[in-house]
């Protein structure tokens, strides 16, 4: 979460205990760049007033003094509850019955905010959750991440992925945004995405998402995409995303970032989570990616040959068209690697077939709006003059968000 962003020291040193101790019985799920698909997925399923499935998720406790935030997150279901159909609510009210104590004095709020550690993490994928987000001067939802090894180097070294934030004096507009050494807190590196015509997120349920990749890391809300962040973008700084994180959400109340509630804001609030998941495309036998007139990526002749051509093709199942989108950013078919000629990042670079090397002319993103991405050269893959021909080669192109830059994985 942006601001001056640490627990209060209680809660990071339990957290930082379970991280230890899950580290020392088991070691971190990083995938290796051969592992097969790793999934994550909640979709809130049961009874009303239940809990949140223990296996998956852990309930936090306390408050935090570092973002001067004013609510207590409590245990129990008592602020994260189940609706009975298929949502998990977390509700931020306006009391406190059992007498919790804030770095204030009593706490005016309670809430919740639940995280994976010690019970998932992930390395790379497309890792999304569908919710609606609450009204009113004062709240403060997010999704997001934290390095698995908080534990033992500390935030901000940890890094820090807000796949969704909101402040509640921004009705319209979600922020993404990445956190380090030497760029965390208000100086975090991020962007903001705003809905049209003044739509207010709180008014139905919005995709927030980013796709991950080595040295990557793409946002969208609701399939599109709004920005990009590389390695480049740090000015020199460390890039500490490319290793296992944890996923966060929770309803925080006030705060040096939305300002504490006023006579204005409405109680209780309710962030309302449809789904969660975390996905890779890694599959032992290759899937089909589908483009322009509905054909296929193609190796031509079938070829597993270095250099051998990437190109349109009617879709025929075969060995040349089956490509593995892998979590260590490689789309590969026929045991080799989609590969940009020459290393080139200028529009028209063509694309070929060649021995996996772990280049960045060999590093892609499938995003959520269907694109896909050669980071080094921020350019996306591109029927060549529009043209659904069979043969014609497969180039990289600015992205444009043109039908000859879409692709289905799958």
């Amino acid at each position: 979460m942006t601001a001056p962003r640490l627990l209060r020291s209680c809660l990071l040193a339990a957290l930082s205990a379970v991280l230890i101790a899950s580290a020392a019985v088991a070691p971190a799920r990083a995938e290796p760049a051969d592992a097969r698909a790793v999934t994550f997925s909640d979709t809130f399923d049961g009874p009303v007033g239940g809990g949140v499935d223990s296996s998956k998720w852990q309930i936090e406790t306390g408050d935090n003094v570092n973002n001067h935030e004013r609510q207590f997150y409590t245990p129990g279901t008592d602020n994260a509850a189940l609706d009975g159909q298929g949502h998990l609510v977390i509700t931020a009210r306006r009391e406190n019955p059992n007498n919790y104590q804030c770095w204030y004095g009593r706490c005016e709020y309670t809430s919740a905010r639940l995280n994976t550690a010690g019970k998932f993490t992930a390395q790379y994928g497309h890792v999304e959750a569908r919710m609606k987000v609450p009204r009113g001067q004062g709240m403060w939802p997010a999704f997001w991440m934290l390095g698995n090894d908080l534990g033992q180097v500390g935030w901000p070294d940890s890094g820090e992925i807000d796949i969704m934030e909101n402040v509640g004096y921004e009705p319209s507009t979600v922020h993404g945004t990445i956190h380090g050494p030497g760029y965390f807190g208000s100086g975090g590196i991020g962007a903001a995405y705003s809905l049209p015509n003044g739509q207010a997120f709180a008014d139905g349920y919005h995709t927030f998402a980013v796709d991950w990749a080595p040295d990557s890391i793409t946002w969208s809300v609701d399939g599109n995409v709004y920005q990009r962040r590389t390695p480049a973008d740090l000015g020199g700084r460390a890039w500490v995303f490319n290793k296992p994180f944890f996923l966060i959400m929770n309803l925080a109340v006030g705060g040096y970032w939305p300002g504490d509630p006023d006579g204005s804001t409405v109680f209780p609030q309710q962030l309302v989570v449809d789904h969660v998941s975390v996905t890779t495309s890694d599959s032992p036998t290759g899937t089909a990616i589908r483009g322009l007139a509905g054909k296929c990526v193609d190796v031509a002749g079938a070829s597993s040959a270095n250099g051998a051509p990437v190109q349109l093709y009617d879709c025929n199942g075969t060995g040349a068209q089956r490509w593995t989108v892998g979590s260590d950013g490689t789309i590969r078919a026929l045991g080799k690697c989609l590969d940009v000629t020459g290393n080139g990042t200028a529009d028209g670079s063509t694309v070929q077939l060649w021995d996996c090397t772990g280049g960045p002319n060999q590093r892609w993103i499938v995003t959520g709006a269907r694109d896909i991405v050669n980071p080094q050269a921020d350019k996306c893959l591109d029927v060549t003059g529009n043209n659904s021909a069979n043969g014609t080669r497969l180039q990289i192109w600015t992205c444009s968000g043109g039908a000859n830059q879409k692709w289905t994985v799958g």
